[in-house]
């Protein structure tokens, strides 16, 4: 890839992102398409997150992803917000044509899974409350789901995702209660979703929120973690002939829909998923 004085800037906001896979992700999409974009990771400290924003505006970066710890932060910064960026109060990625925000995490979510099974009409467990969970919440209930139930160790932080979920209108059954007792949601879950942290590098040998004992075979298991790729959650269902679903394909996922939103063209899929693989060593 050649950096010409034409070259569209697209990128990352977040602190820190040395660890990124997103520009080895984004940077091989654009290569294979011939396009004349690059995309690079900015470490932003949080105290120089609007002069970040109003300088890209002024560079004409035409577009950016964000990261912990800015994701909410950055929506006082924006112009316009995506109606379901909305509902959800945080912005992983922004189009600086009309300064707008999107969360395309959710959506991300909802193609790996769908690559096994649809969502409509199904009952979803999704343990953990913080960020990941309310993005992923809003949109399983956006895509049909059936009934959620939100576990958490913390019920408060539970009980208050699952009022919000309730209260958009796009799902009339959501639950929460305590993540100590995921064993008795398991046998009429269709599908469970971990947003929690837990196994990710380097904790890869965490007790896993769930045993494959109490697995059944048609649950489709869902970790948001994508480093390792094969979470201590992900090996109890694989134990348990149940269905895994990988992190990193909603890591894939929602990267290609933010191609699209900068570049108005389909991202191509399974070169971006190549290039994760190699970034994380995967065969």
């Amino acid at each position: 890839m050649k950096i010409k004085g034409s070259t569209n800037i697209v990128g990352l906001i977040g602190h820190p992102v040395e660890h990124s896979f997103s520009p080895p992700m984004h940077n091989a999409a654009f290569k294979k398409l011939a396009m004349d974009y690059a995309y690079v990771a900015f470490d932003v400290d949080p105290d120089n997150l609007k002069s970040a924003i109003i300088g890209a505006k002024s560079l004409n970066i035409k577009g950016f992803n964000v990261t912990i710890p800015h994701k909410i932060e950055v929506l006082e910064f924006l112009d316009e917000i995506d109606e379901v960026a909305n509902l959800i109060g945080a912005v992983n990625t922004i189009d600086f044509k009309n300064l707008k925000g999107y969360n395309t995490d959710g959506i991300g979510a909802v193609k790996a899974i769908e690559e096994i099974t649809s969502i409509k009409n199904k009952n979803i467990v999704i343990a953990g409350a913080g960020g990941a969970s309310r993005a992923i919440s809003f949109y399983m209930a956006k895509f049909g789901a059936e009934a959620i139930s939100i576990l958490n160790r913390n019920v408060d932080n539970a009980e208050k995702l699952a009022g919000d979920v309730l209260e958009s209108g796009l799902i009339g059954n959501v639950k929460s209660d305590s993540i100590l007792d995921i064993d008795d949601y398991l046998d009429s879950a269709d599908i469970l979703i971990d947003t929690t942290p837990v196994g990710m590098h380097p904790n890869i040998n965490d007790n896993p929120i769930a045993s494959g004992e109490n697995m059944h075979e048609d649950l489709v298991v869902f970790d948001a973690v994508y480093n390792p790729n094969e979470t201590v959650l992900i090996k109890e269902a694989i134990k348990a002939n149940a269905k895994p679903v990988y992190g990193i394909k909603m890591l894939l996922y929602q990267g290609a829909e933010s191609f699209k939103i900068w570049t108005g063209r389909d991202a191509p899929v399974e070169v971006m998923e190549k290039a994760l693989k190699q970034t994380l060593n995967l065969k």
